[in-house]
């Protein structure tokens, strides 16, 4: 039986989480805000989604990531002819004990990495939806928990169209955050390449900064701190927003809203603060909203593009007058 993590205090969350993210910068460049923002989905229970070109270190920040929190770890290399027996595991016979056995897939450990989800099959693409939503694995009959803590990271590539599947609507809406990494500058490219000359080998190893216990007393200090209602009811107006918005077909739902109250309260707890401010739902909301967002047909032949109307009605809907203090 898992029993409730004592909550770490809003300071010690504060201090474990630059020490993670400084750890996992020994190895990745170029990348804070993206892994600041990874970081904070785990440390709200949710699942972080990377989108880029490939080559950009997002598999390194991953496994960097599982790494330094001290959670176990698994890759799976997504094809078109994966089956979702291949995420879940499947029974197969034991000649000793004449006997079906259930060996566990990889979706059994503490971070899962789907590398190019959407070169699978939607059918294997939904092998992971009640996973994610419901930490438990339904096969053969039989119902099993996941561990905890359990969090998905998958990356996607979306300038390649040819052998792909585009994630459907009900499953992009299941990870918390969409990132993109981008393009480093000139200066940190360059430090990628002497940082591999100068450790004479392929790997970038991190050490091990926090374990997973901590990371479940960390959720836990996240989930202790209060929200003010004002700020609830931002989180909703800017949600609401999306959905009466005239360039978009489809708005987001209630776990958009949700989602942007949880994020932008793990990112003020890293920030070392024990309150939300509307700055904090302001940062999130990009990655929390644009992937839940349906253009219409004409704003898509117009090149709209959901980010732009999420940064549009930041500048539009109004926040609360005055929440919290000052740290």
């Amino acid at each position: 039986m898992n029993h409730p993590a004592t909550p770490l205090p809003v300071a010690d969350v504060a201090d474990r989480g630059r020490a993670v993210l400084d750890e996992i910068g020994t190895a990745v460049v170029g990348m804070r805000d993206s892994l600041e923002l990874a970081l904070a989905a785990v440390l709200a229970g949710g699942h972080v989604l990377f989108e880029d070109v490939p080559g950009l270190g997002k598999t390194l920040a991953a496994r960097s990531l599982a790494t330094v929190l001290g959670l176990d770890f698994a890759r799976l290399q997504c094809t078109p002819d994966l089956l979702p027996s291949d995420v879940t595991g499947s029974s197969v016979f034991d000649p000793a004990t004449r006997e079906f056995v259930f060996r566990p897939g990889p979706v059994f450990t503490g971070l899962f990495l789907a590398d190019e989800i959407n070169r699978t099959a939607p059918k294997t693409q939904s092998a992971l939806l009640e996973a994610m939503a419901e930490r438990q694995v339904s096969a053969e009959g039989t119902t099993r928990p996941l561990p905890r803590p359990f969090h998905v990271v998958a990356t996607s590539n979306p300038v390649e169209y040819e052998g792909t599947y585009p994630l459907p609507e009900a499953q992009l809406d299941r990870f918390m955050v969409r990132l993109a990494v981008g393009y480093p500058d000139r200066d940190q490219e360059r430090d990628v390449l002497l940082r591999r000359v100068a450790r004479r080998q392929e790997a970038a190893p991190v050490r091990r900064v926090v374990d997973a216990e901590t990371v479940l007393a960390m959720q836990a200090g996240v989930e202790a701190v209060e929200v003010d209602p004002d700020v609830a009811g931002y989180c909703v107006d800017l949600a609401a927003a999306t959905r009466a918005h005239p360039s978009l077909e489809v708005g987001a739902s209630p776990r958009g809203s949700q989602n942007l109250l949880l994020l932008g309260r793990a990112v003020a707890v890293l920030d070392g603060r024990d309150h939300l401010l509307p700055e904090d739902v302001k940062r999130v909301a990009v990655p929390v909203l644009a992937h839940r967002l349906t253009l219409t047909p004409t704003a898509w032949a117009a090149a709209v593009r959901p980010e732009d109307v999420v940064r549009e009605l930041l500048a539009s809907v109004p926040g609360p007058a005055a929440v919290g203090s000052a740290r």
